[in-house]
């Protein structure tokens, strides 16, 4: 099956979990490959089987190198004790909604522990989902803005968000009763390896706290669970050069320390997270 019809297939199987991001109506039917609302508001669905929820074109950080770097290095295997965790934490006919998906990856692989999983990502960055939907993933990826959620309310029972920025309120209006949220944030000693051969001590980037993270994901869940995880990804330093590409860590970085890191034949680095829950009530 081609991309779009894929794409279409699923739209039409799942036409209630998408509400129209101009008038907020559930769509209610697809009509010559587009998505269309009950105010007959429009949307296509590309060649990719991927729909634009953004009113305006939007720039990222994340450009087409550093997504290469990113899917390289995560099918190697980087979150795979996330997602493990993730899944752990999931049972059967979950709809799961992820956020920041970027390349699709992680996604991928939890969905990959999962059974009969529904599963919408979405992020800003149109350059992320078109790799995503080079993934043989049974999950749907679309380009959405995360503060105004093309998503119905009280669908969805857990929300994914791996190192993704949060907008609560809109997390809170998708997810069923009873829903959860799985953040994953990173410690202080997150690709501590990387930090510290990319910076010396006295720079702002040498070191990292998430304690105000933390805090405003305890305000909005007042029953919040943290789990700490850590482990040493160990890869081939023919990788080093993605890993160094693939974090945000390498934009604040001189060219100099960037060759450093490169040097370095780095062959190990520490992923130091921590996963929030919090339920809906």
């Amino acid at each position: 099956m081609k991309k779009r019809e894929k794409g279409i297939q699923f739209i039409e199987n799942n036409l209630t979990l998408f509400r129209c991001p101009v008038c907020h109506e559930t769509y209610d039917h697809v009509d010559s490959g587009s998505i269309v609302c009950p105010n007959q508001h429009a949307i296509d669905i590309s060649k990719k089987g991927t729909l634009y929820f953004l009113n305006h074109a939007v720039s990222s950080e994340y450009d087409d190198a550093m997504l290469a770097s990113r899917r390289r290095v995560l099918t190697a295997g980087l979150f795979d004790p996330i997602c493990r965790e993730f899944a752990q934490h999931l049972t059967k006919k979950e709809v799961i909604l992820d956020v920041g998906s970027g390349e699709g990856t992680p996604l991928k692989k939890t969905l990959s522990m999962v059974d009969d999983a529904t599963a919408i990502g979405f992020d800003i960055s149109t350059a992320g989902i078109n790799l995503a939907t080079q993934l043989d993933s049974e999950a749907f990826f679309c380009i959405a803005d995360l503060a105004n959620l093309p998503f119905t309310e009280d669908k969805f029972t857990t929300i994914l968000d791996l190192f993704s920025p949060s907008a609560y309120a809109e997390f809170q209006r998708v997810l069923k009763p009873g829903g959860q949220v799985l953040k994953i944030v990173p410690n202080s000693n997150y690709l501590g390896e990387l930090r510290h051969l990319l910076y010396d001590e006295k720079s702002q980037h040498a070191d990292y706290q998430n304690d105000q993270v933390v805090q405003l994901f305890e305000k909005h869940f007042a029953n919040s669970q943290a789990k700490r995880l850590t482990y040493t990804f160990n890869f081939a330093e023919s990788l080093l050069p993605d890993l160094i590409q693939m974090t945000p860590l390498h934009w604040g970085a001189s060219p100099e320390m960037i060759q450093h890191a490169k040097d370095s034949h780095l062959d190990h680095i520490t992923v130091d997270v921590t996963l929030l829950k919090g339920t809906i009530a």
